[in-house]
């Protein structure tokens, strides 16, 4: 039987020593590496708020004539005030109640027929619209108007005009559900008024029109002076070098704010009237 010799045992400790320094342990799996994702955009600020909109850009020698169509008991319809645009080529913004449109049906056919025209959103039944608590019947005069003048016209308005020029903070965020923007003026006519002569409501819009200026006149009666005050006023408004257009054209190099948060207290906006 043969004996282990110290150097046999030594080079066997070697030999083992050295087979174990050959080992490596097995590769773990590559964690994951993360994709480096953009950081998310800011979530919007909370506010029931949307513009409510009186002129254009001040920069521009443009004005807009609008022209309300009230809905009333009568539901009248001066169509002196349409051959004028007309005879002048002059574009205009009619704001349709939906009641005077309901009324009126060829009308408003025949109105859809003249691509200077542009509808607005006149409501349907001409209430005082901050003293409509009911949400819901805010949106009601609001849609059923849309309704009617997309079914006798084929259009969709764009923008809301309050009756009486009224309005909130409420219901311009309403409109804005209703996909309108609120679209008030910075220049009542007066022309409801009926003791206010032709001469002195043309001197009053030609001299007081700035650049941007939105005009409110009306459509809807004809004991009113606008038909026959009209006509000078278009030829005051080119003669001082403004371009008279539509609202749409005013308004198509303007960006709206999706959000205004404002510490100013809520007062209803009110038209004024000739002086």
């Amino acid at each position: 039987m043969s004996r282990w010799s110290p150097v046999h045992s030594l080079l066997t400790l070697v030999a083992l020593a050295t087979s174990a320094c050959l080992w490596t342990p097995p590769e773990e799996p590559e964690a994951p590496r993360e994709e480096k994702k953009a950081p998310a955009p800011p979530e919007p600020t909370a506010c029931m708020t949307a513009p409510i909109v009186t002129n254009g850009s001040r920069n521009r020698m443009r004005v807009a004539l609008t022209f309300d169509a009230c809905s009333t008991r009568h539901n009248e319809y001066d169509e002196r005030v349409i051959r004028t645009l007309l005879e002048t080529g002059t574009p205009a913004t009619l704001f349709i109640g939906g009641g005077w449109a309901l009324a009126n049906p060829g009308r408003i056919e025949e109105l859809a027929q003249y691509p200077g025209f542009e509808f607005g959103n006149h409501t349907f039944s001409h209430p005082h619209m901050p003293q409509v608590k009911d949400d819901q019947k805010v949106l009601e005069e609001l849609q059923l108007t849309q309704r009617a003048v997309y079914d006798l016209t084929g259009r969709i308005p764009k923008y809301f005009r309050p009756p009486f020029g009224e309005v909130d903070r409420r219901v311009a965020w309403l409109a804005s559900q209703a996909s309108l923007v609120t679209l008030n003026f910075d220049l009542p006519s007066g022309d409801p008024d009926t003791t206010i002569p032709a001469k002195r409501l043309t001197d009053w819009v030609v001299r007081k029109a700035s650049p941007g200026g939105i005009v409110v006149l009306h459509m809807n009666h004809k004991r009113f002076a606008t038909a026959t005050a009209l006509p000078d006023i278009i030829k005051g408004l080119r003669k001082r070098g403004f371009e008279l257009v539509t609202v749409g054209t005013l308004l198509e190099d303007h960006t709206w704010p999706t959000c205004q948060p404002s510490e100013e207290p809520e007062l209803p906006a009110v038209a004024g009237v000739i002086p």
